[in-house]
């Protein structure tokens, strides 16, 4: 790629008390090249910046260019953060999954809700799921080189047919081949399978897991090629095409594939010591089922894919609430909304958090009408969810809701939504919360 293409990389935020902040660096100033390179990508960023001695070419806010000698210790932070992790731009996605969330959302949105990620950057740092089909052979060489492992990949089906018929792309074939060049050179991956019921599903779900599980274990001493599999059900919005031919996943499918899967794990356990392939909460919640035990997720691999979130957050409250107070004044009332999948899921919670004296948790599980979904996770509630589910109701001091509805660094909902929109129009404080501290804290504080 040229670096006609490269864009300064323009700086976010400058920690307090690091090197950049020492040297003057501020919002708004873009780094144009360290050591005569053109960065690409944070990745080279932080490649190049290991270096004990730095020169860099800056360009500040009023157009000016300055260079910048830095001397410091060998892989020494320098406390800069970006507005973006890609100064070249995003790597699309060249395929047509009929199942992509990104095609399932009305039109007449911002343009970036319809950029379709596929780059092989962001699975990297970020953990991102690709799919390995527009990969150049320079993307391929680099992956190598840099040894940028493990990346996160959207397998879906082993069979070649098969995941052509899901990607609608003839290079998706491959996916075999590609995944006996990670293990040839000791590079790893994550993979994820969506389960589209009557084309990846049955014997086809199973064949993929098998196939899947043959590049965990190799000569001894390897490291696996495939590390995890997370088995995920397909999402459906109202907004999909009509000639999708993808069917929604029912009670009575969910039920089927956890049996299936779970006596897969059982034979993996035997062979590999482990579990390898994980089903999303999901299943569970859509079959009705009980969670399986805490024991069962090992150290969470696929914890970013749903896998076992339920159960690490219930465990982390558990861990948390010891320390809940007896009670709070002055006296408080909150809302707590949360997708109408973990409401049974969450009670635990809600009745410990209501044993506080002062402290009155109201629970509102929402389904999303916006998506066409009864059943719906938390984080694809919209604010029009929100705003139609909560109009009218009494709803005490605030609203507390799990940030995981929010778009990742951003302050509105998927429908475009913002979080002040949303508490003018309901006329009550709107309080994000992420994970159990900041949960805990904005109901005792």
């Amino acid at each position: 790629m040229s670096d006609i293409t490269i864009r300064p990389a323009r700086i976010s935020k400058v920690l307090p008390d690091s090197i950049a902040a020492e040297i003057g660096f501020e919002p708004g100033d873009a780094i144009v090249s360290i050591n005569d390179t053109r960065p690409r990508d944070l990745i080279d960023y932080q490649f190049l910046c290991a270096d004990e001695v730095l020169q860099l070419d800056v360009l500040d806010a009023a157009g000016k260019t300055h260079t910048v000698e830095i001397e410091k210790d060998y892989d020494e932070d320098l406390g800069l953060e970006f507005e973006t992790a890609l100064f070249d731009g995003l790597i699309q996605c060249n395929n047509r999954c009929p199942f992509c969330f990104i095609d399932q959302q009305p039109p007449g949105k911002r343009q970036s809700l319809y950029l379709k990620d596929d780059d092989y950057r962001l699975s990297f740092l970020y953990g991102s799921y690709l799919t390995l089909t527009n990969l150049t052979q320079k993307e391929w060489q680099r992956i190598e080189q840099m040894r940028l492992s493990p990346l996160y990949v959207s397998v879906h089906a082993t069979e070649p047919e098969v995941r052509v018929r899901l990607l609608k792309n003839p290079r998706a074939a491959q996916i075999l081949e590609q995944i006996e060049w990670f293990r040839e050179r000791r590079l790893q991956i994550h993979a994820q399978v969506v389960v589209c019921p009557g084309i990846n599903d049955g014997i086809h779900l199973e064949r993929t897991l098998l196939d899947l599980a043959k590049f965990y274990l190799g000569d001894p001493g390897e490291v696996p090629a495939v590390t995890s599999v997370a088995v995920v059900p397909v999402g459906l919005t109202r907004f999909r095409p009509d000639e999708d031919e993808l069917i929604p996943v029912t009670p009575e499918k969910a039920a089927e594939v956890i049996a299936q899967v779970k006596a897969l794990q059982q034979k993996f356990r035997q062979q590999l010591g482990t579990n390898f392939a994980w089903l999303a909460d999901e299943w569970f919640l859509v079959a009705g089922e009980d969670l399986p035990p805490q024991s069962h997720y090992e150290d969470y691999p696929q914890i970013d894919n749903g896998v076992g979130s339920i159960r690490l957050f219930l465990k982390h409250f558990a861990s948390a609430a010891k320390h809940l107070p007896l009670q709070v004044e002055p006296s408080r009332r909150f809302i707590w909304v949360v997708g109408n999948a973990v409401e049974k899921a969450f009670q635990p919670i809600l009745q410990q958090l209501n044993q506080v004296n002062g402290l009155r948790i109201d629970m509102v599980a929402l389904c999303s009408h916006y998506w066409g979904q009864k059943i719906s996770v938390t984080g694809l509630l919209t604010g029009q969810d929100l705003l139609e589910g909560l109009c009218g109701k009494d709803l005490g001091n605030a609203v507390i809701l799990p940030a995981v509805m929010l778009k990742y660094g951003e302050n509105c909902f998927l429908d475009d939504m913002t979080i002040e929109e949303l508490s003018h129009k309901l006329n009550i404080p709107i309080l994000p919360v992420r994970g159990v501290e900041e949960l805990i804290d904005t109901c005792i504080k």
